[in-house]
């Protein structure tokens, strides 16, 4: 069954306008910055929303961000994560004004006093539990993925972009110290010269070069995006769970839980299961973890 939050998906934006388009004013009720999600058939859909903005992340919704990933790694059914943006394009970062000394919050921040919070800290948190989601995690991307976006972007297991899609990571033009965490992520993923190229000069590369260099995974030509992305993710709902659980953590660096992950395929039936189906020519029925 599909589950919504906040607004129904046919509220959101139809996607306008490709990168250097101008932002068309939207109705007061669609200008709201929020993430909206969707649960159905095991796949989890994350909406960064702040079309006002071109999806940039507000201090609230880089707070939001932990709680909701938090509530979906405890839905069972759950296999996978796609994290995306509305209105045609993925993130522009964070909301610059957030860095300013003397800022006025959020309209949905007015009601509560809260302390005074480091936005790159609040980003810093939200990456780091993105990139901790127990289940794989992809990033559909278009327009822009710049800043905060390309962090988030980051922390996902693959990215598929659209054709036209941007990327840089632009501390240097502000004079922030990017995470020593969200540089060395960078580095694995498109070794230290490119990262150094992102990280030293700030400038915008296109989709066909962040594929070269790794960034990212594929690059699908425009209105072939979301097909690609639903087909990908019913494969990878189709997979062992046990296996992607354990590949997901030895790819990422934990090397102190063979003994667990041997103890977990013991007593799971998926490589029984997965060699039977094999042998009998058909899809496999995995069942690990039950529950």
């Amino acid at each position: 069954m599909e589950r919504r939050t906040q607004s129904q998906a046919s509220d959101l934006p139809e996607p306008e306008g490709r990168p250097g388009d101008a932002v068309r004013p939207l109705p007061a009720g669609q200008q709201r910055a929020e993430l909206l999600h969707t649960l159905a058939d095991g796949i989890a859909t994350v909406v960064i929303h702040h079309p006002a903005k071109r999806n940039a992340m507000t201090a609230a919704m880089w707070r939001q961000l932990p709680r909701l990933l938090a509530d979906l790694a405890a839905e069972p059914t759950l296999r996978a994560l796609v994290l995306t943006g509305a209105d045609g394009t993925f993130c522009a970062g964070a909301d610059i004004s957030a860095l300013a000394p003397s800022r006025s919050r959020d309209e949905e921040d007015h009601a509560v006093e809260e302390p005074e919070e480091d936005t790159k800290d609040l980003a810093r948190y939200a990456e780091e539990a993105l990139a901790a989601f127990p289940r794989p995690t992809l990033a559909a991307i278009r327009g822009y993925c710049v800043g905060g976006g390309s962090q988030l972007a980051g922390a996902c297991d693959l990215r598929f972009a659209e054709e036209g899609a941007l990327f840089g990571i632009t501390p240097a033009k502000l004079g922030i110290v990017y995470p020593s965490s969200s540089t060395r992520r960078l580095v694995a993923l498109v070794g230290p010269a490119t990262a150094k190229y992102l990280l030293f000069s700030g400038e915008l590369i296109d989709a066909a070069r962040a594929l070269r260099t790794g960034l990212v995974d594929e690059v699908l030509a425009i209105g072939e995006l979301d097909r690609r992305v639903a087909e990908f993710t019913r494969v990878l709902a189709s997979r062992s769970r046990l296996t992607q659980s354990a590949a997901k953590e030895f790819a990422d660096g934990r090397t102190d839980r063979d003994a667990y992950w041997a103890a977990q395929a013991s007593a799971s039936t998926d490589t029984a299961e997965g060699v039977a189906a094999f042998l009998e020519r058909r899809p496999p029925r995995f069942s690990w973890p039950q529950g």
